[in-house]
């Protein structure tokens, strides 16, 4: 009786730390758009060695890519929250929107940077890609993992 109560408080205690460290773990700082974009620059600025005259022209290219960002989530958040689906015109015409704004966004760091600077660039766009990709492969997992364990 004894070793079975120890057990089941072992393992009580076991669920209730990896739980709080989860918690600890998915926090992140909710930095300004002005704090993220100076991040961005600064990460930048030590993988490609962008000069100064770079920096400035590249600050406004991603601050407004983050801004767009910020405004596409919110009204993304909204839809989900009144349970609304679009249409498929109204996702075709949301999809193109996003690609044409990153090719004019490549097309305006192909003038700014130099030729080995853009192919680092792409390089760095490519892993970053490839890492949201895996993210977004065990958020799933997880989800179906919860869903399991609700049943």
């Amino acid at each position: 009786m004894k070793k079975t109560a120890s057990i089941l408080l072992l393992v009580f205690a076991f669920t209730f730390t990896t739980q709080a460290q989860q918690k600890k773990r998915n926090k992140k700082p909710n930095f300004s758009i002005e704090q993220r974009t100076e991040l961005a620059i600064k990460r930048m600025t030590l993988a490609l060695d962008l000069s100064d005259k770079q920096q400035d022209e590249i600050k406004p290219l991603l601050m407004a890519q983050a801004q767009d960002r910020k405004a596409a989530m919110k009204k993304r958040k909204a839809l989900r929250d009144e349970e609304k689906k679009l249409s498929a015109d109204e996702l075709f015409a949301m999809k193109n929107q996003q690609l044409e704004a990153k090719i004019e966004f490549k097309n305006k760091m192909k003038d700014i940077l130099k030729a080995e600077q853009f192919e680092k660039f792409e390089k760095m766009a490519k892993k970053r890609k490839q890492k949201g990709k895996q993210m977004l492969k065990r958020k799933g997992m997880k989800k179906r993992m919860g869903n399991r364990r609700g049943r």
